[in-house]
């Protein structure tokens, strides 16, 4: 199951199951659980944990050093979990001192050729970034959040869960749970409503999400009168409670 051609250090642990294409490297300090595939030309780098059923395709760059000019070779990581896809040319790097000291991937999540997670980066389930979309050191991407191809999010920016960033958009600011942002910067253009029936949100729960939507961007209300007009929104449906935790948390501010 592994190439010939392969380099591994022997420091490097790999459970039964894991195939390695011709000329990859594998570093010290990586752990690489059963069924994961990884193509050829890649270069992985510890410390790094990667969980079980990864494919990692040809010439990716997973656990790489960060790209910060403050990182001095601290010992930071990146954990990887189950069932992601990382495509050619993607680029991973590990975290650093400054913030969580590793960079975290959850699983199934799909990244398409040529994205780059930086450094501390901490993204959670089903999360896609389409073909070159970028990461700057410290995003956090929650479930099901989906990245166009091109799309740039800016360092320590936040896109809530069930969003949809459009290709090529450019976020400099958080983007709130089911939001579909557009631009340069991204700008609100009303809920993810398609992404949200493929994940069987009921009609119901759709239309008091469009409604917390109004009361955030349509009322002009101030985020903290937002907040107030949601918590009786949210007596009537859940899902208007991952808006309310995700505003209360803004440190940078939410797109408008």
């Amino acid at each position: 199951m592994i190439d010939s051609k392969a380099c591994i250090d022997p420091a490097a642990e790999l459970d039964e199951g894991v195939t390695v294409g011709p000329f990859t490297v594998i570093g010290p300090g990586v752990c690489i659980g059963k069924g994961t595939t990884i193509g050829s030309h890649a270069v992985i780098k510890g410390p790094t944990i990667i969980g079980v059923d990864n494919r990692i395709y040809q010439f990716a760059s997973v656990g790489e050093d960060p790209q910060d000019k403050k990182y001095a070779g601290e010992d930071t990581r990146l954990e990887i979990g189950d069932r992601n896809v990382i495509r050619e040319f993607t680029t991973i790097n590990r975290g650093t001192t400054q913030d969580a000291v590793a960079t975290r991937i959850g699983n199934d999540n799909l990244l398409m050729a040529y994205t780059h997670v930086a450094h501390d980066c901490q993204l959670g389930n089903q999360v896609i970034l389409a073909n070159a979309a970028s990461l700057g050191g410290h995003v956090t991407v929650d479930d099901w959040a989906i990245l166009g191809g091109f799309s740039m999010a800016h360092q320590f920016s936040h896109i809530g869960a069930h969003s949809f960033c459009a290709m090529g958009s450019v976020i400099n600011k958080d983007i709130p749970p089911y939001v579909t942002v557009s631009g340069h910067p991204a700008k609100p253009y009303g809920i993810n409503s398609e992404g949200l029936r493929r994940r069987d949100f009921s009609a119901e729960a759709i239309q008091q999400i469009k409604r917390a939507y109004k009361i955030i961007y349509k009322q002009q209300n101030t985020v903290e009168e937002a907040i107030l007009l949601l918590r009786e929104l949210a007596e009537e449906c859940q899902e208007i409670d991952r808006y309310i935790a995700f505003l209360e948390a803004s440190d940078r501010g939410i797109v408008r």
